[in-house]
């Protein structure tokens, strides 16, 4: 399967801008703005009047007044302003070893001696109690370390499997974590008995509790030996375990730990194109069938959910733009997302005072609406079981398979054709994300590495035209 970029000639559609001012209180203008549409037609974009003076600061006296905290108050220039203020940080010295070691074959960085020594007193006192300092290292951040680390020794190259400075920190910190830790933790470091040394009998015996996780731990086993689950394997555990349920802050459910293993140890293997799909595929029954939007084409727009923190994210405008030549468009990601926790589509909607809590049929009557043509869609109200993850995930530190798949959705399908255009930030995603456009059925797709897509205001129509000479044509080879 490959892309097939020929874009052929075909004409370009001009807009004229016509802004007007009657009232005599400059303060107040109308703006409205004609696209030319492909039947000649026009379509109008017009901005409601509106007072340009707005107060966007309030002082302490009204903050105090209105009952808020300060920490409730939301910088629209900071994305992580956005992040629930109820989900629990992350411990940052295990966090800082789990971006190093709970990544790909390749990319792996070795923790120093010290950093090991650093990192397993940090895991020992936390798991004691007597961590007083910094934030408790939470299970899933324990299980995406341990993971990491028993991956490395199984499967991994030598030169990213441990450093000799680990292995000595670990043959200090083991026998003292072995009496510590939880058996599902010790499970995950040592499933065999065969890593630490100490003729460790848990790891082989544990099973979990309950159906669910005895799943779990199957799946685990082969996961942390390196290998890899088929396509019904991993559906069945993902419903199994989804959505996570809470009360104060912890799961009642799965382990966090078992299943922050889970997701971290199949980046590490490597996705696979069954492990994909059936990440990608999981739950699109969730919520029932898709609604399905009378309009002649229809093109979703899958950015990476954790947002950009060091260029302007451009998707939103260029899909408004285009939904006014007649194109209808479909956003879809959420408000806030680790590992980045950059500005969002959302964010920006949110901050422009749209409605980002819409029903999949609200969307759909958005798109079909030829003075509109365009809708967004939060995964809240879309997926609330993969919703369910983004506190894990930001406790595991990097991008599980999910980040990959869940840009490539259908929440509403179209009775005309239809097109998705995804970003992705690191090279080798290309064909696994055309390949799960191709598995969707879609009519054409589009990959753009985020780097490229540094539009400035100046150039965002040039884009947009370009864009729809691309999008038409046939991207994805049918079978």
């Amino acid at each position: 399967m490959r892309a097939l970029l020929s874009p052929e000639s075909s004409s370009l559609y001009f807009t004229s801008i016509n802004i007007v001012s009657r009232d005599p209180n400059p303060c107040r203008s109308r703006t409205s703005l004609y696209f030319l549409k492909r039947d000649g037609g026009c379509r109008l974009i017009r901005r409601k009047p509106r007072s340009t003076a707005v107060k966007a600061v309030l002082d302490s006296a009204t903050i105090e007044e209105l009952g808020l905290k300060e920490s409730d108050m939301r910088n629209p220039a900071i994305s992580s302003t956005y992040r629930r203020s109820m989900l629990p940080k992350p411990n940052q010295t295990v966090l800082e070893a789990q971006a190093r070691i709970c990544t790909g074959p390749t990319q792996t960085r070795p923790l120093s001696e010290e950093q090991a020594f650093k990192v397993l007193d940090t895991i020992l006192r936390s798991v004691r109690g007597e961590l007083k300092d910094e934030e408790q290292v939470s299970k899933a951040q324990i299980g995406a370390f341990f993971a990491g680390m028993t991956i490395r020794a199984n499967s991994f190259p030598e030169e990213t499997q441990w450093s000799e400075g680990e292995r000595r920190a670990m043959n200090l910190f083991w026998p003292l974590l072995l009496r510590a830790l939880p058996p599902d933790v010790i499970f995950i470091a040592d499933p065999e008995g065969s890593i630490m040394g100490l003729g460790n009998s848990v790891g082989p015996q544990f099973i979990g509790n309950g159906t669910t996780e005895m799943r779990l731990v199957g799946a685990l086993r082969e996961i942390l030996a390196g290998g890899h689950l088929g396509y019904e394997e991993v559906q069945g555990v993902l419903k199994d375990v989804l959505p996570l349920k809470f009360e104060d802050g912890k799961s009642t459910g799965v382990s966090e730990s078992l299943l922050s293993a889970f997701l971290i140890g199949q980046r590490m293997n490597r996705e696979t194109d069954r492990k994909l799909k059936a990440y990608c595929l999981a739950f699109d029954d969730e919520l029932g069938p898709a609604p399905v939007a009378d309009v002649s084409s229809l093109t979703h727009y899958g950015e990476p959910y954790d947002g950009n923190t060091r260029f302007f994210r451009s998707t939103l405008f260029v899909a408004a733009v285009r939904s006014c030549y007649g194109e209808s468009s479909l956003l879809h990601g959420v408000e806030w997302m680790p590992p980045k926790g950059g500005v969002t589509e959302e964010q920006m909607l949110n901050f422009m005072g749209a409605n980002t809590n819409l029903s999949l049929h609200q969307a759909k009557e958005l798109i079909e609406d030829e003075e509109v043509g365009f809708a967004y869609i939060s995964q809240h109200e879309a997926r609330p079981s993969l919703y369910s993850l983004i506190g894990l995930r930001e406790h595991i530190k990097k991008r599980p398979p999910l980040a990959t798949t869940e840009k490539v959705q259908q929440f509403i399908r179209a009775k005309g054709k239809e097109s998705i255009v995804a970003g992705f930030y690191h090279e080798g995603y290309e064909e696994p994300l055309l390949m799960l456009m191709k598995r969707r059925g879609v009519h054409s797709g589009l990959v753009v590495k985020e780097y490229h897509i540094r539009v400035l205001g100046s150039r965002l129509m040039l884009w947009t035209m370009i864009l729809n000479q691309l999008i038409h044509q046939e991207l994805i080879d049918r079978i």
